[in-house]
């Protein structure tokens, strides 16, 4: 395939501000398609007679979509441009919430659920790449600090509005969809009018789909330390939207789901506010501060759950959206700032690989676990994970400082 050249289009100065409005809503709503579940799982556990361990398949399964849009697609928006990928992710996100509308049984979940992997593995790819490329500076910490920051608040959102539709309005499992479709119009047409900025596209004929990582030699030994901490921190927040609603129901004997979905928005509000306020921090810095957060952080999650404190629960979701906000805000920057401007589409879709696999693997070990021998023990053995991880990754990241 033709290398193709990607430029930055010149504009105005508000004709900018709309195009990285319109590209972070884009990314916001995506993610809030997949957090919009977090409260409604016990309800369908209940309405489908889920055991925890589907419950969490559900839940991982997305994966499946995820993987194969950034192994197959990762590339595409760097030869077709980012409008068209973004527009086509948009769609196949529109027929997964339309699937989940309309679901009677296990299997269209899991459809649904792939579907919108699939979505947010093609959309998020290149919505970060096109931010990269519309904030036209080598620096690219406001363009990483916005990706990061309306991913968290789009997963925030999606889990709070669907957490109050469920408990305080009419036909929980599906007024939410209804919503996200309408949301989901309004940001194809805010992409539609979104300026491209790659100059020279081709035709979707001419990309090659065969899986490929994608990580030039030059790239790979400083990549460790940034893929190793994004999954770490994606693993955060996977535990509390997958898992955090049951802990709520069986430890602290919660059971409204507007309490689920507030749960889930206070880590995304606390990531995205650290996000904001830690502009200034060097993308290493980030990273090892999280890294060194993470620990705390699951040890609290397991106290609430041993004493069923509701105040130890709330400590240690704040901890651990600070800490996943630092590990995926500090590594996501690093990742901009290494990938040549020719394939920064493909390198930001492996990052996000690493990404979605800390973010539903672990959920299913979970699952499993706390199926054999408890939810207790499942969180112990989270934690102990989560430990082990981070000093993994504090030790990349000691040893690669470029």
């Amino acid at each position: 395939m033709t290398q193709k050249t990607i430029g930055i289009a010149p504009q105005g100065n508000r004709e900018d501000v709309a195009a990285l409005v319109s590209v972070a809503a884009m990314i916001a709503a995506l993610f809030a398609g997949s957090t919009a579940l977090t409260p409604l799982y016990v309800i369908y556990r209940e309405a489908f007679g889920f055991s925890q361990v589907t419950l969490t398949l559900v839940y991982a399964i997305y994966v499946v979509g995820n993987l194969a849009a950034l192994l197959l697609f990762g590339r595409v928006s760097d030869a077709i441009g980012r409008r068209p990928t973004v527009l086509i992710a948009v769609v196949v996100t529109v027929a997964s919430a339309a699937l989940f509308l309309f679901a009677r049984s296990l299997a269209t979940l899991e459809i649904a659920r792939v579907l919108s992997g699939l979505g947010i593995g093609v959309g998020v790819g290149s919505g970060t790449a096109w931010l990269s490329e519309l904030v036209a500076t080598e620096d690219k910490t406001f363009a990483s600090m916005i990706a990061t920051g309306t991913n968290f608040v789009g997963l925030g959102i999606g889990a709070l509005v669907a957490g109050l539709l469920a408990e305080y309005a009419p036909l929980p499992l599906r007024l939410t969809f209804i919503a996200y479709l309408a949301a989901l119009g309004i940001v194809a047409i805010l992409i539609w009018r979104t300026p491209e900025t790659v100059r020279k596209s081709g035709r979707l004929a001419d990309v090659s789909f065969r899986p490929r990582l994608g990580l030039p030699p030059e790239v790979r030994p400083r990549f460790v330390a940034p893929a190793v901490t994004g999954f770490g921190a994606m693993a955060l927040v996977g535990f509390f939207a997958a898992l955090a609603p049951g802990v709520l129901v069986r430890d602290l004997h919660i059971a409204n789901h507007a309490a689920a979905g507030a749960l889930f928005f206070e880590l995304a509000l606390m990531a995205a506010v650290t996000i904001a306020l830690t502009g200034r921090l060097a993308s290493r810095h980030a990273m090892l501060t999280a890294l060194a957060l993470m620990p705390p952080a699951v040890v609290l999650v397991v106290a609430a759950q041993w004493f069923g404190s509701l105040s130890i629960m709330l400590m240690a979701t704040a901890l651990c959206g600070i800490a996943a906000a630092l590990g995926y805000r500090g590594s996501l920057q690093v990742v901009n700032q290494i990938a040549p401007p020719t394939r920064r589409a493909e390198i930001a879709s492996v990052y996000f690989i690493c990404c979605f696999c800390g973010n539903a693997l672990p959920v299913v070990g979970i699952g499993v676990i706390s199926t054999l021998a408890g939810a207790t023990a499942a969180s112990i053995a989270f934690a102990s994970m989560i430990v082990v991880f981070a000093l993994t990754a504090l030790g990349f990241g000691m040893k690669y400082r470029g």
